[in-house]
């Protein structure tokens, strides 16, 4: 295809894609249960981090999380202490254990018993001149262990370009958080990162899709795949490249015939 026809194609997909209908099977349904800017950061962080296997499955998981934490995230996180956190043990989701979601959950306490936001933690990273939320995501790996009592394996769960991981899941609550539009999809309650900024979650859907249509040629789904697809969708949408997102994970997970 053209870059004019791809563009008209991919804006058709986005349309017909990025709407309520989305929301009830896709891992952003668990904060779209909170009204609370906290709460819906919280929750929307761990909905981002264990949205990897069946959809089912991470969704009962955040439900369990939301009633452990009583309904209200935020308000348990900085109130409670660790000896409230007992109720955690046991907690499981693929690799993702009650160790590393209790290092969560501190990083989580100190963290919000200082600052409004986690925007700001994502704001520190980033550079004047940066094109893009690599130094900002690097940053907040450094930032987010840097307390150094958690065991070696949680660390696994928050990834960085700095290790050519494709980040899809941060990359994915970025556009919760930051990118905006009057869909009623992603929350855009983030002022402060521009959404030209987001780089486009990468995962086997999206990259295939990706390639069939030529806007991706590296074979590896890494950081340097993500790079050179969001580059190619910066030429369709410069402000709000990550918006096609949902047309090229929509149609890889429907398996959509292309090209004729």
């Amino acid at each position: 295809m053209k870059q004019k026809q791809l563009k008209q194609f991919l804006d058709e997909q986005v349309l017909k894609i990025n709407t309520p209908g989305f929301i009830p099977a896709d891992p952003i349904s668990i904060p779209k249960l909170f009204t609370n800017k906290q709460d819906i950061e919280i929750i929307g962080f761990f909905a981002a981090i264990l949205a990897w296997g069946q959809r089912v499955t991470i969704l009962n998981n955040c439900k369990k999380l939301i009633e452990l934490f009583e309904n209200q995230p935020h308000e348990f996180i900085i109130n409670s202490v660790p000896k409230d956190w007992q109720r955690f043990e046991g907690f499981v989701h693929r690799t993702f254990n009650s160790s590393d979601l209790l290092y969560f959950i501190d990083f989580f306490h100190q963290y919000y018993n200082e600052h409004e936001s986690l925007e700001e933690l994502f704001l520190q990273g980033l550079k004047k001149e940066d094109k893009n939320m690599e130094h900002s995501l690097n940053y907040f790996k450094v930032k987010f262990f840097e307390r150094n009592i958690h065991l070696k394996r949680t660390e696994k769960h928050i990834s960085s370009p700095a290790q050519n991981s494709a980040c899809k899941r941060l990359n994915m609550y970025l556009r919760w958080m930051a990118r905006k539009d009057n869909a009623g999809v992603d929350f855009g309650i983030w002022e402060n990162i521009d959404p030209s900024l987001l780089l486009c979650p990468l995962d086997v859907h999206v990259g295939r899709t990706a390639r069939q249509l030529g806007i991706l040629t590296r074979p590896q789904d890494d950081w340097k795949a993500v790079i050179e697809l969001t580059s190619n969708l910066k030429k369709l949408d410069k402000f709000d490249p990550v918006k096609y997102d949902f047309a090229l994970y929509g149609m890889g997970i429907s398996k959509q015939s292309l090209v004729d």
